[in-house]
């Protein structure tokens, strides 16, 4: 069984979906650890109430984002993790981490990539008059929400929907993607080299998986 670690910032919606996924078998690893930048963060709740060793980490405690970066690394490194799984974790990290972990550094992003990098995706779609929308699994690289695209999950932006309308949308889809894409990591069928994902020994195109090719 392979080792998951888990870093949220807040609700951990995706998260508790990860947690599912372990609970119910559909991923073939263990949840061993969540961790959070901010102590009133309700994923830690979700974590407890699993049975999941549950830490925050604030940035107040560190002088520099390198310093907390290399505790975190630190405290991480006890449970062995095989996969670092970033779920809803709003800091930039600082190269030193993402070079520690590369290659086992996953993240989700509440956009179709390369489009809308950052933050506020749902309004820039709304404000821009899209018509399409959707979340992104991609592997961490040091550029910012860059890393190679996995997999994507498409959603439909209708006349007069607001942001609560677009995010619980895409974040169906978010809970059906995440946890099949870390089972595709702990089963061995999925890597990073050559800054590409590979499936299944297949390089997959610029839009992942889901890529109408």
């Amino acid at each position: 069984m392979k080792n998951i670690v888990v870093l949220i910032s807040g609700n951990g919606s995706n998260l508790q979906a990860i947690i599912d996924g372990c609970q119910q078998g559909k991923i073939n690893g263990t949840l061993r650890a969540v961790f959070s930048n901010k102590a009133d963060a309700f994923g830690l709740e979700r974590a407890r109430e699993a049975d999941i060793p549950a830490h925050a980490l604030e940035a107040s405690q560190f002088a520099s984002r390198e310093a907390f970066d290399r505790e975190l690394i630190r405290e991480i490194d006890i449970y062995t993790p095989d996969v670092v799984v970033l779920a809803g974790y709003m800091r930039i990290l600082s190269p030193e981490f993402v070079a520690h972990y590369q290659g086992r550094l996953l993240n989700i992003h509440p956009s179709l990539l390369p489009k809308y990098p950052g933050l506020y995706t749902h309004r820039q779609v709304l404000e821009n008059g899209d018509e399409e929308h959707g979340t992104s699994v991609h592997f961490v690289t040091d550029e910012l929400d860059g890393g190679p695209v996995i997999l994507q999950a498409k959603v439909p932006v209708f006349e007069g929907d607001d942001e609560a309308d677009v995010t619980a949308r895409v974040q169906a889809q978010e809970h059906a993607i995440y946890p099949l894409v870390v089972s595709w990591f702990v089963d061995g069928r999925l890597q990073m080299h050559d800054n590409a994902a590979w499936l299944d020994g297949a390089k997959l195109p610029q839009q992942g998986y889901a890529a109408d090719e």
